[in-house]
């Protein structure tokens, strides 16, 4: 994911669903913002990577009803460019 927090005290309601729940979907944060610098191309401040034993349980995890409803909380506090990506194995 690639965003920017707009409202950082209304996110944090976000921040406090998502932890939990990318723990419970078997996920876990690579890294969750940082420094990060531009060096080509468009982005947002702010690089998160969440990493999940397999490329279905990460789709599975985002399209869940759980997902859906708390990633509300994240949607009037931020923009995000986000996508599922199936890792490399070597």
């Amino acid at each position: 994911a690639n965003l920017e927090v707009s409202d950082p005290e209304g996110y944090k309601a976000y921040q406090a669903f998502v932890r939990p729940f990318i723990a419970a979907s078997r996920g876990r944060f690579i890294l969750r913002g940082g420094e990060a610098e531009r060096v080509e191309g468009e982005m947002y401040p702010r690089v998160v990577v969440i990493e999940f034993p397999s490329f279905e349980l990460a789709k599975r995890a985002y399209h869940s009803a759980e997902y859906q409803e708390g990633m509300k909380l994240r949607l009037g506090n931020s923009v995000a460019n986000i996508a599922i990506v199936e890792g490399f194995d070597g």
